[in-house]
């Protein structure tokens, strides 16, 4: 069975996240999410890195190159963008997104859980 996401994108991002408390990885969106403080943070799904940013400066990011939003059943998630592998490439950039993600998680409401 082929994997759904880049392993060399999931361990930048498990370095990335390796001093933060409480994360945990997911299985979710074709790939594998990593939840900080039981929220969802950032996602790695193919050769791109999903991440929740605030919605306060979701038009900003999405004037970078390699950004995108992310449409999910057919809605645009706003707060949710998609950085596609080639954008991320620096140490920099990589760091850039994810700060924004971390930014951002400190301040998200966790998601209503589902009742069974």
């Amino acid at each position: 069975m082929m994997k759904l996401f880049n392993e060399k994108i999931v361990n930048r991002i498990r370095e990335a996240l390796a001093d933060s408390r409480q994360v945990k990885e997911v299985k979710m969106f074709g790939g594998i999410c990593f939840m900080v403080n039981n929220k969802m943070c950032v996602c790695a799904s193919g050769n791109e890195m999903m991440c929740r940013i605030s919605p306060g400066v979701y038009e900003e990011a999405l004037e970078r190159n390699g950004c995108r939003p992310m449409i999910h059943g057919g809605r645009l998630m706003k707060g949710f963008v998609y950085v596609d592998e080639e954008s991320m490439k620096s140490k920099k950039d990589f760091q850039y997104w994810i700060k924004l993600a971390l930014d951002f998680n400190k301040v998200a409401k966790p998601s209503a859980k589902k009742r069974s």
